[in-house]
């Protein structure tokens, strides 16, 4: 165990603290009330000296600096691999832990990939590093585990429908821009819509135009042409549930919703899992909230899953084309649950401390 897992309170980084995730990050500190002694906020050099308030109290961002980690307990990170790779192990040398929130780290056997909800013990151990999974899969893990634990599951095949958000701010400019010129087009009357058919797309991240369309394109293609998200799902997946061999088979689509992400769940499991079964075991899972009443049009909705913390589940059924199947759709925050509120009770898991709910 390291020395500073022993105290009471915490001196706290965040790196990337003026992002979104960074942002939000803070949000979940207060929230959970962390017992933070000292914060430091750590950004690029076009961001030093901005002033953000947390608690209280009025914070100046410094410029990320490996020597900015001296006396730094725990260090959230969210600012890219690239920042992640350069300065996660200089934290770790000036003796932080080091929650990292990008891919860089994800895939290091050294490296734990934890989900509190999941697999909280592969945090024994650690190195100083631990690394926070991709948004997509905590949200599909935090659903799938207990009915993994109670039946093992041998096949997943999923569908995202991801929020701009998750492509960052400007992607968040792009969707309003894009709409607004969008409905410019429209004319509407009783017996006609028309609307142009395609814009001219608003710069911005996303590689197409997302305004009333769907992108079945996040992150980059790779040679095998899965895109380097749908891979992630898979690797992560297989490292988090100690399941090397697990087949799984990911389809990941920005869509033009703000916040929160969601997905159609397929699984095969070993053991026969009744629908029934399946509800009572999602109904007391941690981080789970069944919402499943098709009667009563109750189902998860990103729109609802925004600001919170659980990640909502529902539609529950047989998949009737193979023994052993369900399906399932499951709807979380990307930006809370899918990484700020992960990494916060990751550090949570590290101090000892049991932070709010």
């Amino acid at each position: 165990m390291r020395a500073n897992q022993l105290k009471n309170r915490y001196n706290v980084a965040i790196v990337g603290a003026t992002g979104a995730v960074g942002t939000e990050m803070l949000r979940v500190l207060k929230e959970r009330r962390f017992p933070v002694k000292g914060l430091k906020l750590l950004a690029s050099a076009k961001s030093r000296g901005r002033a953000i308030r947390y608690n209280g109290t009025t914070y100046k961002v410094e410029e990320l600096k490996a020597q900015a980690f001296r006396g730094i307990d725990i260090a959230l990170f969210s600012a890219g691999a690239a920042r992640s790779l350069a300065f996660g192990p200089e934290a770790v040398k000036r003796g932080a832990m080091v929650v990292d929130n990008s891919s860089a780290f994800r895939m290091d056997p050294q490296v734990p990939l934890v989900i509190p909800e999941v697999n909280p013990q592969a945090l024994s151990g650690h190195q100083g590093l631990i690394a926070n999974p991709n948004c997509s899969t905590i949200m599909m893990l935090v659903a799938l585990a207990p009915l993994h634990r109670a039946a093992r599951i041998k096949r997943i095949i999923v569908s995202t429908y991801q929020s701009v958000s998750g492509a960052g701010a400007k992607a968040i400019d792009q969707l309003v821009k894009e709409t607004r010129q969008a409905l410019k087009h429209f004319k509407v009357s009783s017996r006609v819509l028309d609307v142009q058919p395609k814009l001219r797309k608003v710069a911005g991240p996303l590689p197409q135009q997302i305004a009333f369309n769907v992108i079945p394109q996040v992150d980059v293609f790779l040679e095998n042409r899965y895109t380097k998200e749908e891979m992630k799902m898979v690797h992560e997946t297989r490292k988090i549930l100690g399941e090397p061999r697990l087949a799984i088979s990911a389809t990941c689509v920005r869509v033009p919703v703000f916040f929160a992400h969601s997905e159609a769940v397929w699984i095969e499991t070993e053991r026969p899992l009744s629908v029934e079964q399946a509800q009572a075991l999602l109904r007391k899972a941690p981080g789970v909230a069944l919402l499943d009443d098709p009667a009563a049009r109750q189902y998860p909705q990103p729109v609802e899953a925004g600001g919170q913390d659980r990640v909502l589940v529902g539609r529950v059924r047989r998949d009737e084309s193979i023994p052993n199947g369900l399906a399932l759709w499951v709807s979380g925050d990307n930006l809370r649950k899918g990484a700020a509120t992960n990494a916060v009770q990751i550090a949570e898991l590290l101090t000892g401390k049991v932070s709010g709910t």
